[in-house]
Formats: C-alpha cells, structure tokens, sequence
C-alpha cells in the first residue's frame, strides 16, 4: 500500500523528459492521495514508457519544511515507512528495468518487483522556469534533509 502527498505530478515525453508541464494526479493511474495497492493499476503503463511507474511527484508541502512526504504499508507483517523530505518532489519508481535479474542469495529480481521513493527538485528543473530552482550561487548553501522512518503496526 502506498499513499504520495502529492496531488500533482510532472509529465514526461516518450524520452522520460519532462514535459515542463504540472498536471493533477486526481482520476489517473498516478493518484495514490490514498493509501493504494501499488500494483492495482500498474498495468496501465505496460506499453508505454517508462513500463511501470518513474514519475516525479509534486509534493503538497512547497514551503521547505521538513514534512511527511510518502508512507508505503505491507499490511501482512505490518511494516511501515514513512518519508519525510524538505524536497519539492519525490520520485517513485517500481523497478521497470529489473527483467529476472539475478541478485544476491540467488534472488531473482522481476521486473515491477521493486519500490523506490527518491526525494528530489523536478527533474530538468534548469530547463523550466516554473519548477522549483535548483540554481546555487556563489556563497550560497545547499541543504535539505530526507528522513525514512521504519516500524510496524
């Protein structure tokens, strides 16, 4: 189960590049503003890049404070993780290029078997003007904090 902070998203190119465009998550197959099965709509993206989910997230939180960001529940032994970010974004990605990789232990990896929460600025950000800058300049300081919290419940 997976929930996202996020109602909206930034749109990619069939090259995986953002469009530059801010989009709602709202009645897509990208919503997940409630705690949602991540598989439950993920064939939805089979023939079309990027094969699953690798979408940046616009998080609700925009002001820089440290603030929850993402939760994903195994609801069978109750693990939890949470995600708090100072980040405008976060970037979910599902393992889309994992195609029975063998792994450690002699672990197959299979393709959308995976989870990966990034906190990020949008990606291409220097190329559109309407994300959040990504510009440091002389003397400035660049600092953000991610946080993943895990436990059971």
């Amino acid at each position: 189960m997976l929930m996202l902070l996020a109602d909206k998203y930034t749109p990619v190119d069939d090259t995986l590049i953002p469009t530059g465009e801010i989009a709602p998550v709202e009645d897509t197959s990208l919503d997940f503003t409630a705690s949602t099965r991540i598989g439950a709509r993920i064939d939805q993206f089979v023939n079309t890049p990027p094969a699953g989910y690798d979408h940046n997230y616009v998080l609700n939180s925009q002001d820089g404070s440290l603030a929850l960001a993402a939760q994903a529940y195994e609801p069978n032994f109750g693990r939890l993780m949470e995600v708090f970010t100072t980040e405008p974004g976060i970037q979910l990605y599902t393992g889309n290029l994992l195609d029975r990789i063998k792994g450690k232990n002699g672990m197959t990896y299979l393709k959308n078997g995976a989870l990966c929460l990034e906190c990020q600025h949008y990606p291409d950000s220097p190329n559109n003007s309407n994300f959040p800058s990504t510009v440091l300049r002389v003397g400035e300081q660049y600092r953000e904090t991610t946080i993943y919290k895990f436990s059971t419940k």
